[in-house]
């Protein structure tokens, strides 16, 4: 159990604080080779103190029990004991144990909690060095490679600790280590960025435990090429979730297996990125392939990548994010270990350059454009049921979806963005056909075909039969902006008196005006009149509404978004501009 702050044991620490923090000024430059600047050592203060802050927290949190199976281990919300959890446990403990700064400093109180996280890792591996995720992935490679990452500077400054209760400790954490990368070494992945984490999991243990099929493994990931594209974007898109960490693994791949070409990719995606940043500082999420589409977040998992970079190549634009960052809430920056471990980290960064703020680009192999005017800032998508997204400061038009009662197949989805003069063009072409009976020889051939059991023709043998009837729709949307004003003009021709709603969805927690009730307490009509969602101080204006019909759950579209949805609705054919400011 964790001891009260009026422990003893805990009081002697916090006196040593003030001591410790005079250490800590003096430390990080003399050890990075290079003045850390005030702004530098203000916010690792606040990391040391945002991590103090969570070693309570995170105590509570483990298993005490000293003849339960996981004693050591962190226990999540659900009851169930998880080594990402642990190795989490294991860098906060370290941060605050080894951190000069800290009022946990050499605190003799974390060593028996530290040393039960670790050797809850050790009982935690099976028996091929692997570890499982227990929301999906078991006996997991790519997942013992996330664990080696997250506790690699931990072994190194328990390694390097005057403290022999320490360095047991970190003898224990050497042991996962290496059977983690035993089994990386040798085990398999399931989607692209894993390879990399993987390359930086056995260059980190190579790095402390030097084998050369560590290397010679890395080396076999690499020669597939990184999967990025010349926009700057990876094969997986995700600009949240996983960008972030092929970044850091790369970087992590570069440095310490001395593979300096890596670093290319990652500036390219960090460019990338100064493109896909609202005013706010949210990212645009909406193309990712991944659990992060439409998911809001910040760059702060690319911290440690703008950082780095910034230092490594003195580029003023990636100090500039990395200082944003800094001014924001330490606790999603992740990094206090890096500065205790790493320290060249600590150097000033160099000074800022201009962020871009106004700007038309468009990444051609994403099929995206993006737009911004200052405060104000759009997204074009083709291949997404969401083709527009808008940002007005704090208010967001999250989604803009179209979708036609067309056979059951009419959310909109354009194949491809074209630019012509000054123009964004989307466009979707459906055909609806009808099947003609077999002829006798088909019949007499064994080409029978069986109805599917929804009542349709089967789409594998639907070929065998001739069409008639054929229905065909064709919609077209442009978009063409001025100065952060945006004009969708629609165009749905083909067969007629087809149902057509557009949706225009609105994050929660903002105001609507101007619109009429729909069938849900979240959904809204907009007639002829201008519709208003307001925000704070900030509020996007819309219009003129388009009121056809309240069919708005077509058959066959996308459910409604979870948030505030104003529906224009019409039937074929449908001309009609909406204006959004």
């Amino acid at each position: 159990m964790l001891r009260s702050f009026h422990h003893p044991l805990f009081r002697r620490e916090f006196l040593r604080h003030s001591a410790g923090l005079a250490l800590f000024a003096t430390l990080c430059p003399a050890r990075s080779g290079a003045a850390a600047d005030e702004a530098t050592r203000d916010l690792i203060a606040r990391l040391t103190a945002a991590n103090d802050a969570k070693i309570p927290k995170s105590l509570a949190r483990q298993e005490t029990q000293p003849d339960h199976r996981w004693v050591g281990a962190s226990v999540g919300g659900d009851g169930i004991h998880w080594v990402q959890g642990t190795t989490e446990l294991i860098s906060t403990l370290c941060c605050g144990i080894c951190g000069p700064g800290s009022t946990f400093f050499r605190s003799e109180a974390l060593v028996e909690p530290l040393r039960l996280a670790v050797g809850y890792l050790l009982r935690a591996q099976h028996a091929d060095g692997t570890i499982d995720l227990h929301t999906s992935n078991f006996a997991s490679p790519p997942d013992t490679a996330f664990a080696i990452d997250r506790v690699y500077s931990v072994y190194r400054l328990l390694a390097a600790s005057s403290l022999p209760a320490l360095k047991e400790v970190a003898g224990d954490l050497g042991t996962f280590i290496q059977r983690a990368a035993d089994a990386v070494a040798v085990g398999g992945v399931h989607t692209p960025n894993h390879r990399w984490v993987a390359c930086a999991a056995l260059a980190q243990a190579n790095a402390i435990f030097p084998r050369q099929e560590y290397v010679e493994r890395a080396d076999a990931w690499l020669a597939e090429t990184i999967d990025i594209d010349p926009d700057g974007q990876y094969t997986e898109k995700s600009t949240l979730a996983y960008s972030p960490v092929i970044d850091r693994a790369l970087i992590s791949t570069a440095e310490l297996m001395n593979r300096p070409a890596l670093y290319d990719p990652v500036r390219r995606n960090l460019e990338m990125m100064l493109y896909y940043v609202h005013a706010d500082g949210e990212v645009a999420t909406e193309a990712s392939r991944r659990q992060d589409q439409f998911q809001r977040g910040s760059l702060g998992r690319y911290y440690h990548s703008y950082r780095t970079l910034a230092l490594r190549d003195g580029n003023g634009r990636f100090a500039a994010i990395a200082r944003r960052l800094e001014t924001q809430s330490p606790g999603p920056l992740l990094d206090l270990i890096t500065f205790l471990s790493e320290p060249a980290f600590c150097a000033a960064l160099p000074p800022d350059a201009p962020l871009p703020e106004d700007y038309a680009k468009v990444f051609a192999h994403s099929n995206l454009a993006r737009i911004r005017r200052g405060t104000t800032s759009a997204t074009i998508l083709a291949d997404n049921t969401t083709f527009f997204s808008f940002h007005k400061g704090a208010a967001a038009l999250e989604a803009v979806r179209m979708a036609t009662a067309f056979f059951g197949k009419g959310q909109f989805k354009s194949d491809t963005l074209t630019l012509q003069d000054g123009r964004s063009i989307l466009r979707q072409v459906l055909e609806g056909p009808y099947y003609q009976p077999l002829t006798p020889e088909q019949i007499a051939a064994g080409d029978h075909i069986k109805m599917a059991p929804q009542g349709t023709v089967t789409g594998s043998r639907s070929e065998f039969r001739t069409t008639s009837n054929v229905q065909r729709l064709e919609a077209t949307i442009e978009i063409t902006e001025q100065a952060g004003v945006f004009n969708l003009a629609f165009s749905i021709v083909g067969t007629p008196d087809v149902p057509v709603t557009i949706e225009l969805a609105f994050r929660h927690g903002g105001t609507l005006t101007g619109v009429e009730p729909g069938n849900t307490n979240t959904s809204f009509l907009l007639p002829e009149a201008t519709g208003r969602y307001t925000l704070g101080e900030d509020s996007i204006e819309f219009g003129p509404g388009l009121r056809g019909h309240s069919y708005t759950q077509i058959r066959g579209a996308l459910p409604k978004w979870e948030g505030q949805s104003v529906f224009l609705t019409g039937m074929t054919p449908l001309h009609h501009t909406l204006t959004i400011r």
